[in-house]
């Protein structure tokens, strides 16, 4: 019997009723955790009031001192705006790659659906890996001792999960009515990256995956930032060789010894659904991006970090996403590491400049502005396409007529993610987590 080919991360999640193929790499994390520039962050801060920083205590303090000729930076009291401004364009190429999807291909013709989808297709796993890297930067940089871990813990819930309730009772009633009960309940409990079947990993609302993945992350915080503090910190830099090189290592760790099952993509022969689970939705193999953002972050703090500058790191990572989508690079490979090293460039020049004074142009207002409503977006962009898609009906003719349909989508989908972030993540932020503890101003994981 023939085997049957689904083609991962350009399709839409399927649903009972109307079975069809997922989207993979949804990327902008839950909880993204940038920090902030004096008001709530759109992901992970607590609080303009009160801007506790989102990190567990250790026990036992670190003895790590920066090196000679380094002064030690960061920490619970510099501000990264940068960051917080880095996370609107990595919220867009993901709803630029959602654009992509054959269930949202809005002209009649396919070439230029075709070119539009295959430059946009590593843009997904980009975002997602940048998110997952930069969240556990910023958790790292904004830890402070004596900080519980249950108020870490429930800073995240507060941060989190209205947010994602919202956004999944609104995809059920719009997007994904027909989706089968226990497929629902999964995703409802943050359970879906645990199921290795890409089915239920991308259903309902398909960026959710990466939530799921996100609170095994926040679980494991604690205990990886307690053993990160105790390296030595002229060993810091073999362990960032080392989680880089275990990240490369996974697509094909995956593709060797992960049973391929019956379900192959479509773009990649060789590659089969669960391959795609393991290496790239896997909670336990993602966990390896979060804690490079850890080290990463320790190793800025103690001055043992080598600044390239945002220029260069740019360029690297124009180039990495360039490498990504030459036809040769194998595709788990380009989703998950080919720019894993300029993400981290990236994210470590921002802090750097932040940390010094230095202007950058992600962290002027509208960018800080647009990285606080980035997580509310990425929640709900997914079901603004899928319902104007559905409700455009017929395909468009022009380019142009395109162009300005996907301008509106994002419109709305910015306008209904500041609504989100102004009437659901803001207050219950402000109510709920807030430090017990009066602490100095923080940068808001």
């Amino acid at each position: 019997m023939a085997t049957p080919q689904i083609t991962p991360p350009e399709l839409i999640p399927p649903t009972d009723t109307a079975p069809g193929p997922a989207t993979p790499a949804d990327p902008l994390p839950a909880g993204a955790d940038a920090p902030s520039t004096g008001v709530p962050t759109g992901v992970d801060a607590p609080s303009a009031d009160a801007p506790s920083a989102d990190a567990p205590s250790t026990d036992a303090p670190s003895t790590d001192a920066p090196s000679a000729d380094a002064p030690r930076v960061g920490g619970p009291a510099v501000r990264l705006p940068s960051l917080t401004g880095m996370r609107f364009p990595a919220a867009l190429l993901v709803f630029l790659f959602h654009v992509s999807l054959p269930a949202h291909w809005l002209m009649a013709g396919d070439a230029n659906t075709t070119l539009f989808a295959r430059l946009t297709e590593q843009a997904g796993g980009v975002g997602v890996t940048f998110f997952f890297v930069l969240s556990g930067f910023v958790l790292a940089w904004s830890a402070r001792e004596g900080d519980p871990r249950t108020s870490f813990w429930r800073r995240r819930y507060v941060k989190i999960v209205p947010n994602y309730v919202v956004a999944w009772a609104l995809a059920m009633l719009l997007i994904a009515s027909g989706t089968a009960w226990w497929r629902s309940a999964a995703t409802f409990f943050m359970l879906q990256s645990w199921v290795p079947d890409y089915t239920t990993n991308f259903a309902v609302n398909s960026p959710g995956w990466s939530l799921s993945t996100e609170v095994f992350f926040y679980l494991c915080f604690p205990l990886l930032h307690a053993g990160v503090r105790r390296i030595a910190p002229r060993r810091l830099k073999f362990w960032i060789a080392g989680v880089i090189a275990g990240v490369f290592a996974t697509p094909w760790l995956a593709t060797t010894f992960i049973p391929a099952g019956d379900v192959y993509m479509s773009n990649e022969p060789g590659v089969s659904g669960l391959h795609l689970w393991f290496a790239y939705v896997f909670p336990p193999s993602r966990l390896l991006d979060f804690l490079l953002g850890i080290l990463v972050a320790r190793a800025v703090m103690l001055g043992r970090w080598r600044d390239i500058g945002l220029v260069w790191s740019g360029l690297l990572m124009v180039a990495g996403y360039v490498v990504a989508e030459l036809p040769g690079v194998p595709y788990l490979l380009a989703q998950r590491a080919v720019c894993l090293v300029p993400c981290v460039l990236l994210i470590a020049a921002g802090a750097l400049a932040d940390a010094s004074g230095r202007p950058t142009p992600f962290a002027n207002r509208a960018m800080t502005w647009l990285g606080e409503v980035s997580f509310a977006f990425y929640l709900l962009h997914f079901i603004v396409l899928s319902e104007a898609r559905e409700l455009l009906g017929a395909r468009l003719e022009s380019g142009w007529a395109v162009a300005a349909f996907v301008v509106a989508e994002c419109a709305v989908s910015v306008l209904l993610s500041w609504a989100m972030y102004a009437w659901v993540e803001k207050p219950l932020v402000r109510r709920w987590s807030r430090s017990r503890a009066k602490a100095p101003a923080a940068v808001a994981a």
